[in-house]
């Protein structure tokens, strides 16, 4: 009978997958974590290791590499739930067979299991000969899909915070569906790293990935950028020109900082985008259109709308489903996560051996407020990289506005508390008390002190993390700050 390892420390995931391959005739063996996948490893032999990529005590690389040296015909399947192609295509190349994404799908594991198995007997039976192997259609056609010019800064790395893990919940849940999508969320978020996530998870996964920036666009050129022109069309074109929507025919077109488009674009926009039809510039013949929209946005689009800068009805045609990217400071050890990510990645890239961060460090990226957000923490953890000569991150490796960053502390203004920044961590101190301020209680100024108590408790229960505040309130971030603005209680 063919024999299984499972190597992963959710138990829950580990018993449905030991359940379902054991109906399906393999024996089946589970580990929670790599120290006791190690012992197990070596109580037998198995044909194959299921391991999940991030563990308690260490991770996918490190466990492929034991395997490898110790176990070289035991094949490897790593289990991930990052949308990571350039770390997965990596593990490949470093022996493992293939690599499974969370969530898992039955008839996709058993299928990636069965060949697994079939290439390890196609090996012994060559008695040791070296035997090209072919990486796995799923993994080429997935880097191949998958290149730095869509990427742009960052893969989408899904974390253990409570707001990662909506996030990931909120993207699984739209990714299947042609849903036009707007994602919100401060500069740096990760905005275009999860727009490519939807895209790689949904139907249109073979299909062109096109992403624009608006912000960058003049009024005279994006007519041409978006929709095209024929050559002679207008002075200067030298060519016939294919736009953005015509390349992304089929698949998805991923508008960042949409709110920069001019009144006169949107109008454009939203005539293409209601009748699926694009029209080249000095062209008579329209092109059917099967495009998803995904936009960005860091502005308030609700104010651009107030202001006449926006339209609201291609906003609504936008606004199908809306997803928020929480900044970096509200993540907790997501951070933490994420720094090690692109320290893999720096190492990768600067051919060097850096395999931690010193407390000191660790400390540090936990306290500071990170303005600039993941692009500011990978820029970081590259120039560190480069900067170590040993193993270990040093706090002298990290550019002086962080390491000399003071985390502000809450002061009292008048009788009530500015909450300049509280880090929604593990290490977060417990908020001083704060005065309440004396109300006289006509019925008016009664309803508005029980709202700031309430505002105040739940605010101290969640360390002052403010969107998790407003869950719980039941209100959207926007509402919280203003009520917070109103009653006098700073951000």
């Amino acid at each position: 009978m063919k024999r299984i390892l499972i190597i992963d420390d959710e138990v829950n995931v580990a018993l449905l997958l030991s359940k379902f391959l054991t109906r399906n005739g393999f024996d089946v063996v589970t580990a929670s974590n790599g120290a006791n996948g190690i012992e197990s490893l070596k109580s037998g032999d198995y044909n194959l290791v299921l391991c999940d990529y991030r563990l308690e005590d260490t991770d996918g690389r490190e466990m492929l590499r034991h395997i490898k040296t110790n176990y070289p015909k035991t094949g490897v399947i790593i289990i991930t739930g990052y949308s990571d192609i350039k770390m997965a295509v990596e593990l490949i190349k470093m022996g493992a067979y293939d690599y499974i994404t969370k969530p898992l799908y039955p008839d996709e594991i058993l299928n990636t299991i069965n060949k697994a198995i079939e290439t390890q007997y196609a090996l012994l039976e060559a008695d040791e000969e070296e035997i090209p192997v072919a990486v796995p259609q799923k993994a080429a056609a997935a880097a191949k899909s998958t290149g730095k010019k869509h990427l742009m800064g960052g893969e989408f790395v899904v974390g253990t915070s409570r707001a990662s893990k909506e996030l990931a919940r909120q993207i699984d849940l739209v990714a299947p569906t042609g849903y036009s999508v707007i994602i919100l969320g401060e500069s740096g978020t990760g905005k275009e790293a999860v727009a490519k996530s939807i895209h790689v998870a949904s139907p249109r996964a073979n299909k062109p990935f096109i992403a624009m920036d608006c912000g960058s666009l003049t009024k005279e050129l994006a007519a041409s950028e978006f929709f095209g022109h024929e050559k002679g069309s207008f002075t200067g074109a030298l060519y016939t020109k294919i736009g953005h929507f015509e390349m992304a025919n089929g698949g998805t077109l991923f508008l960042d900082e949409v709110g920069n488009l001019s009144y006169d674009i949107q109008a454009a926009l939203l005539r293409t985008v209601q009748e699926r039809k694009v029209k080249r510039i000095g062209s008579t013949k329209e092109i059917d259109l099967d495009v998803r929209i995904i936009v960005a946005t860091n502005e308030n689009l609700q104010d651009g709308i107030n202001k006449g800068r926006f339209r609201e009805d291609l906003y609504h045609r936008f606004n199908e489903f809306a997803i928020y990217m929480p900044p970096l400071h509200e993540r907790g050890h997501d951070i933490i996560a994420l720094a090690e990510h692109f320290l893999h990645m720096a190492n990768d890239e600067l051919g060097r051996n850096v395999n931690r961060f010193s407390p000191e460090v660790v400390e540090c990226f936990m306290n500071y407020r990170w303005p600039g957000n993941i692009r500011e923490l990978k820029n970081i953890v590259r120039r560190a990289t480069l900067l170590t000569e040993g193993e270990e991150v040093p706090l002298k490796a990290l550019p002086l506005e962080l390491s000399n960053y003071k985390m502000p502390v809450l002061e009292t203004v008048g009788a009530y508390a500015s909450v300049s920044h509280v880090a929604a961590t593990a290490t977060a101190v417990a908020a001083p008390p704060v005065e309440v301020k004396e109300i006289k209680h006509d019925l008016k100024n009664a309803a508005l002190e029980a709202e700031y108590e309430t505002i105040l408790r739940v605010l101290r229960e969640v360390n002052f993390n403010k969107t998790r505040a407003a869950e719980i309130l039941k209100i959207d971030r926007k509402t919280l700050y203003n009520k917070m603005k109103a009653i006098n209680m700073g951000k």
